[in-house]
């Protein structure tokens, strides 16, 4: 293996990755199905399939369907870089806020490392396959980077929304039901990571497992609420 190992990419077990992608593709066209197509909903949808794709991209690490491990690495990645800029233009426009530069800034540090792990030769270092994960090696001089945009988007969306929900008596349900999808995932995986320090290199496969938890927030609690409250669409 590579001497630089960090950021693993790793799953529990297939069978659960499989259920949990099913669930989540299953959300998604649920969501197609049973709300109004607006940007809310949209955003919604991107971020199940993006959820989903993860998954997808997990139980595939060792290859299939016509791509390399790589390839798959290359497709989870790019699937969980996406959710913490889906999740600002979500708050943003679930408190009828006009942040269109909070917004761009969010896609646009999104963006950075969506091309760097489509394009970058050396993106990933190394893997192994094993019998019930896989391992993915990140370049270890963006992983502190990579940290940052991700915890830094997530924790600025968990201020957004308890501030914003204060400040917004009408909208504060469905703020602060985004707030609750949003610590559901982080707080778990932080306490997963205090107890056991050795679960830092799987935080990207920790997270998106609990994760699913938001997609159940976002389609049953988020959705029903956007629709009672006026959101400048």
């Amino acid at each position: 293996m590579h001497k630089h190992k960090s950021n693993i990419l790793y799953c529990f077990s297939p069978p659960v990755m499989l259920a949990t992608l099913i669930v989540e593709f299953g959300l998604a066209l649920y969501t197609l199905w049973k709300y109004k197509m607006t940007t809310v909903s949209r955003l919604a949808v991107v971020m199940l399939a993006s959820l989903g794709t993860f998954q997808l991209a997990e139980y595939m690490v060792c290859g299939g369907l016509g791509l390399t491990n790589i390839q798959w690495a290359r497709v989870g990645y790019v699937a969980i870089t996406l959710l913490p800029a889906l999740g600002i233009h979500m708050l943003v426009k679930l408190a009828g806020k006009k942040k269109n530069l909070m917004v761009a800034s969010a896609y646009a540090t999104c963006l950075v490392f969506v091309i760097f792990y489509i394009a970058g030769t050396d993106a990933f270092t190394g893997h192994l396959c094993l019998a019930n994960y896989a391992v993915f090696y990140t370049q270890h001089a963006s992983n502190g980077w990579y940290t940052g945009y991700y915890y830094g988007w997530l924790i600025i969306g968990v201020y957004l929304a308890w501030q914003w929900g204060i400040e917004q008596p009408e909208n504060r349900k469905v703020l602060h039901y985004m707030m609750t999808g949003y610590l559901v995932f982080l707080v778990p995986t932080t306490l997963f990571n205090i107890i056991d320090p050795s679960t830092l290199k799987g935080i990207p496969s920790i997270m998106c497992g609990f994760a699913v938890l938001l997609a159940f927030i976002i389609v049953f609690r988020v959705l029903p609420k956007s629709v009672q409250v006026r959101i400048a669409d």
